[in-house]
């Protein structure tokens, strides 16, 4: 397993959980000491006993380099580079470290979501540099498709899309996903399996940005946005997503990038809705500016804010592409003071954070940025100015 980041941790430990011997290849030295004490270094339920067990039998164990193996699993980063063009560097360095260790019948498998035709490179990269192992392994492409926060379950019962660059490699594939996955595996080739990926996540993106969209209208029309949803989610085919402080975390927030980074004049809606949501953090900054500045007018000081929740989502701890983080950061950066408050994370040493009790009593302006559940049926004292993005306080 190259990556033990938020998806290849997961998927090593449900794996070996199978009796299977795992080897995962991390890096970061940190992770790699972490994982083979048989401790965790993120936030997922039920992953920190499972990494426990396995490791303590055995099945898993992880290293900073790559060993010899039946099946190779790619789950690393592929962030986006300026203008949104996707960087698969992460992807060709993990690749070039696994083709000295190939052997005959070996099957490799990306699952990091990637631009369509990534798969199709990957096989080039190999063959270029191992030229006799052309027609004698197999490669595919297996995205995850799965929640933070419920991972192991979704790594286990949903369904998966699994293209080879081959009809061998996609049965090779699925003979190997039938070890730790009950979802139904539905066979394709790659570059569908890897458009299937990016539509997932920019259809979700145009969902939220349809209700990004009408929260800042009904904001204007100074009418209750989630009152409104609901009202409207009372039509038998209508089914409005909850509007939020703008979209964020690895999938949603860049997977619609990809599309429009190979087909710019294609996708006008995709990137209109990442523009939406993009915006609408933006428009959630200058809300607690004004704010803030208001306060200052009425009261002769600067107004303490206290940014509640800061992971992209609620409750974990993962802060990739946070409009709460870069909204809170924007705010930093701007010279107003704020308390960082997010329950899902102890301690961090780049950053000070607040335990809730005690941000709620010294900030002026409570700002809800996500809906974590420790934020749920808050005791607020009068007085306090509160800025709810989440709709916690309907």
């Amino acid at each position: 397993m190259m990556g033990l980041g938020y998806i290849g941790l997961p998927t090593a430990a449900l794996i070996s959980s199978r009796g299977l011997q795992v080897t995962g290849v991390d890096i970061r030295e940190e992770v790699v000491e972490t994982i083979n004490q048989g401790k965790i270094h993120i936030v997922e339920p039920d992953l920190d006993g499972l990494v426990h067990h396995v490791v303590n039998k055995g099945y898993l164990k992880a290293a900073t380099t790559p060993v010899e193996a039946d099946v190779y699993l790619i789950a690393v980063p592929t962030p986006f580079k300026g203008d949104h063009v996707p960087d698969t560097s992460y992807v060709a360095s993990a690749a070039k470290n696994i083709i000295p260790t190939l052997k005959n019948g070996a099957l490799v498998i990306l699952e990091s979501t990637s631009p369509v035709g990534t798969t199709e490179k990957l096989q080039e990269l190999i063959f270029e540099e191992r030229p006799e192992l052309r027609g004698s392994i197999y490669i595919a492409y297996c995205p995850e498709r799965v929640l933070p926060g419920n991972i192991l379950h979704e790594l286990k019962h949903n369904d998966r899309a699994i293209g080879g660059i081959d009809e061998a490699s996609t049965q090779k594939a699925i003979s190997f996903y039938k070890h730790f996955v009950v979802g139904e595996l539905h066979p394709t080739n790659a570059k569908t399996a890897e458009m299937v990926k990016l539509v997932e996540n920019a259809s979700r993106d145009n969902q939220i940005a349809f209700a990004n969209e009408l929260s800042m209208i009904c904001d204007k029309a100074g009418i209750n946005v989630w009152q409104m949803i609901a009202l409207a989610n009372k039509h038998p085919r209508v089914n409005i997503l909850n509007p939020g402080t703008g979209v964020g975390g690895h999938c949603i927030a860049v997977d619609p990038w990809f599309i429009v980074s190979e087909f710019p004049e294609e996708s006008q809606v995709i990137r209109k809705a990442r523009e939406v949501n993009n915006y609408k953090t933006e428009w959630a900054l200058e809300k607690v500016k004004n704010a803030a500045l208001q306060f200052k007018v009425d009261k002769g000081r600067d107004a303490v804010i206290a940014c509640m929740g800061l992971a992209f989502k609620p409750d974990i701890d993962d802060l990739r592409e946070s409009p709460a983080l870069s909204l809170t950061e924007n705010l930093e950066r701007d010279n107003f003071a704020v308390l960082r408050v997010e329950p899902n994370i102890e301690s961090d040493e780049k950053m000070q954070l607040y335990a809730i009790p005690e941000a709620i009593e010294k900030a002026d302006i409570i700002v809800f940025l996500v809906a974590h559940n420790e934020f749920k049926n808050l005791n607020i004292p009068s007085g306090k100015i509160v800025i709810d993005f989440v709709g916690l306080k309907k």
